[in-house]
């Protein structure tokens, strides 16, 4: 048996076993039962709003401990929309809500001018 066969028969074990778990937890009703269950995976990274072609790319980057300016950007944006999320909807508006409105503004049109840049250039 050559390298590549055993290597097959081994993932094609572990397919078994990982459907076979599956099975068994959505026979008992362990998988419905999770808070997630039927929803949209929240990855809440910006997961979503990166370009499919990018997501692997971008993947790699973070894995090997590079952050790509586009995720700095996006990590800001949801820390500010967390921030104006806390303010109530009938506060008048200050001084300090409304540069948070601003720069948030701004962030997204960078990281929208960012994004389609990369979008058309089909390149990091």
């Amino acid at each position: 048996m050559t390298i590549e066969e055993r290597r097959e028969q081994r993932l094609k074990l572990l397919d078994d076993h990982i459907g076979r778990s599956l099975a068994d937890a959505e026979r008992n009703g362990e998988l419905r039962s999770a808070p997630s269950f039927g929803k949209p995976l929240d990855f809440g990274d910006g997961y979503d709003e990166t370009p499919a072609e990018l997501r692997m790319p971008f993947k790699m980057l973070k894995d090997s401990g590079f952050l790509p300016p586009e995720i700095s950007l996006m990590r800001e944006i949801e820390t500010l929309r967390g921030t104006l999320a806390q303010v109530p909807a009938d506060a008048p508006d200050n001084d300090v809500t409304c540069s948070t409105r601003q720069r948030l503004a701004e962030l997204q049109q960078q990281l929208a001018m960012r994004m389609e840049k990369l979008s058309g250039s089909r390149s990091l």
